[in-house]
């Protein structure tokens, strides 16, 4: 009797056809994993955007409230009637300065000139004596990953 290699043939992978799957699976995460990186920066910076338009709102409805005054401390005054906290700015891909933080919500206050110190969280123009008084920007002079400078937002 014959014995039909159809009937014995055994079942399974051969080490070629692994190594492929493997290198096809190696060369899809190479692909995916930075682009997984930009969104993870984009969700940050779309988050920062929205939290700088809810603070800019707390202090609009402060302004209306103080009849055309806007705070003249580092914002603690919005603090709980018209914000509950202040929101965190994410600054991702930047060099701040020394003993800055990506993911901060400090807020440095001062007079036009001197309130940008790149060092994280908002900025804003306290001095009531400048032009840019009740002015809130992202302490960060770098630009976002469209290339415009968090200050301009």
């Amino acid at each position: 009797m014959l014995n039909s290699r159809k009937g014995n043939a055994k079942k399974g992978f051969t080490l070629i056809e692994l190594m492929i799957v493997v290198a096809i699976i190696g060369i899809l995460a190479a692909v995916a994993i930075p682009k997984f990186a930009g969104l993870i920066n984009k969700s940050k910076e779309g988050s920062t955007k929205g939290s700088l338009g809810a603070i800019r709102s707390a202090l609009t409805v402060y302004y209306g409230d103080a009849e055309g005054r806007y705070p003249t401390d580092s914002l603690a005054s919005i603090q709980p009637h018209y914000l509950t906290t202040l929101p965190n700015a994410k600054i991702p891909g930047v060099v701040l300065a020394a003993g800055g933080s990506d993911d901060s919500n400090a807020v440095s206050a001062a007079s036009t000139n001197t309130y940008i110190t790149n060092a994280g969280g908002w900025a804003y123009a306290n001095d009531f004596t400048e032009s840019a008084w009740g002015t809130l920007v992202v302490n960060c002079s770098q630009t976002d990953s469209k290339g415009n400078l968090w200050t301009t937002y």
